[in-house]
């Protein structure tokens, strides 16, 4: 007898989560995972002397000089919005951007160089930080289940203004689960979209450390290895 075969259980995470934003009135988008640095970091108002741009966080392709493999899946923001802007078009648009990332990082039990993360932006007029804290508490209810709870604490990062780290409660416990704000001018400026009228936020959560709070997984280096019998939820 033939037995049917099982998706990965990143597979799983990932697809319930595009499944939830997508019911929340997220459009799917995606994008290349080799990306210019314009994509990648420039547009993103990363300045030249980021850290990140440096060789021990990056990796940069030795035969198309000025382009990487794409750190985060931020890139389809640009390109996304660019599109729309050639297209004539102007927001409200809200998009779910699912996808694999790479960072040149030593792995171990909770890292590795090629991780997935799940993006989210959504532009439009008079919207808040409050609204992204309604859509990320609603997918965390839907997700993890209706007592989940999460917080906001302040951070930096180059493409939001404010910024901020989300965690959510699980049992006693708060855990980071990923970094949000408010689109920073700058970016929607390099995007052609004038930051007088319109405004939105931005979230990035990685995929991979779901299945520690979901499944209980223990060294996500397994997610990658091929092993058959990992499948087996």
């Amino acid at each position: 007898m033939n037995e049917k075969g099982k998706y990965n259980p990143l597979t799983l995470i990932i697809n319930d989560a595009v499944r939830i934003f997508t019911e929340l009135g997220f459009e799917v988008a995606t994008g290349p995972e080799m990306e210019s640095e314009w994509y990648n970091f420039d547009a993103l108002n990363f300045p030249p002397d980021h850290p990140a741009r440096e060789m021990q966080d990056t990796f940069f392709i030795k035969d198309r000089p000025g382009h990487v493999l794409r750190t985060h899946t931020s890139n389809v923001q640009v390109r996304y919005m660019e599109a729309l802007v050639k297209a004539g078009k102007n927001p409200p648009f809200a998009i779910i951007v699912p996808g694999k990332v790479f960072r040149n990082e030593a792995t171990d039990a909770t890292h590795e160089m090629q991780f997935h993360q799940i993006e989210g932006l959504m532009i439009g007029e008079n919207i808040t930080l409050a609204h992204m804290k309604g859509v990320l508490l609603e997918f965390f209810k839907q997700f993890l289940g209706p007592d989940a709870e999460i917080r906001l604490r302040p951070s930096f990062f180059p493409f939001v203004e404010p910024g901020v780290e989300v965690d959510v409660k699980v049992g006693e416990k708060w855990i980071e689960v990923l970094g949000a704000g408010m689109v920073h001018p700058n970016v929607l400026k390099n995007c052609g979209i004038d930051p007088e009228k319109y405004q939105g936020f931005a979230f990035g959560m990685g995929a991979d450390r779901f299945l520690f709070m979901k499944y209980g997984l223990h060294d996500v280096r397994l997610t990658y290895q091929g092993d058959l019998r990992f499948n087996q939820f």
